[in-house]
């Protein structure tokens, strides 16, 4: 996961647009291999949260590993894990595109005191359907791969373990380490995403105080971001990004294996044959 971005961050930094209606080869190459590289990542991502999965189990139930019998195993996963991506990920863009609807909805209406109360009542809705549907999928990776359960039982066995453990100290549940844990992660994105743009975002800032009309603005903001040439330390930050982002899913996986208390005498190891 972390070669294809680089390579298309690289890509992207140091091979320029041509200005004007003059087409450039190599721009045109440029674009072509970034955005395989985009697809090849999206593609590697199902691939990518299974073996995360599989290797931090094995590696607590004490097994030694062998990369490629992980790699097999989790290619092995890919339909289905692709496949509830798209159901996970889809769902929380479409809350996503709601809550900005309502924003726009609110906006167009001016001053009107009614469309205001209707649009806080969406938003209260809004957040609450986001919050209900974070709490169920909260391990669906876990149960999709360890557990080797389908579709609709990853969904419904995640929602059981999320809201499960209510004889146990709130901090103690699954819900709220998982939770914390998300928590985390989301302000260190934020951290590391407003440190890297911090000075765009300054230059954008001070653009939008002085400069009245819209089209000039989004003009000076283009020219600003074309001017502005590769920023190493938003490359760099991206890179820690990428490096830190196993430890949320190693994070979730001990926590779901910790709920379990112990591994089922049952469950066979994940990964076999080395």
């Amino acid at each position: 996961m972390l070669l294809p971005s680089i390579c298309s961050q690289l890509t992207t930094a140091f091979v320029k647009p041509p200005q004007g209606s003059n087409v450039d080869v190599l721009s045109v190459l440029a674009a072509g291999f970034a955005f395989l590289m985009f697809i090849l990542s999206i593609v590697m991502w199902p691939v990518y949260i299974a073996g995360i999965q599989i290797l931090t189990a094995e590696i607590a139930r004490g097994n030694r590993l062998s990369l490629v019998a992980m790699l097999n195993e989790a290619v092995r996963f890919w339909p289905r894990v692709a496949a509830l991506c798209i159901f996970v990920y889809g769902v929380f863009f479409l809350l996503m595109v709601f809550g900005l609807a309502i924003a726009a909805m609110s906006l167009a209406g001016g001053s009107s005191v009614l469309l205001v109360l209707v649009a806080m009542a969406l938003l209260i809705l809004q957040v609450w359907m986001f919050g209900r549907f974070f709490v169920n999928v909260l391990f669906w990776q876990q149960f999709a791969v360890l557990e080797n359960a389908g579709f609709i039982d990853s969904l419904r066995e995640s929602r059981d373990l999320a809201r499960s453990g209510r004889d146990l100290p709130w901090f103690q549940r699954p819900l709220w380490r998982g939770a914390f844990i998300a928590s985390i992660w989301f302000a260190v994105v934020l951290a590391i995403t407003l440190g890297a743009q911090w000075g765009t975002l300054q230059q954008y800032f001070n653009q939008l105080l002085t400069t009245q009309d819209p089209q000039a603005l989004l003009q000076q903001m283009t020219e600003a971001q074309q001017a502005s040439g590769f920023n190493i330390s938003a490359f760099a930050l991206g890179v820690v990004e990428k490096i830190l982002q196993p430890l949320v899913g190693i994070a979730f996986v001990v926590v779901y294996l910790d709920s379990k208390l112990e591994l089922p005498s049952h469950v066979e190891p994940i990964v076999r044959d080395w």
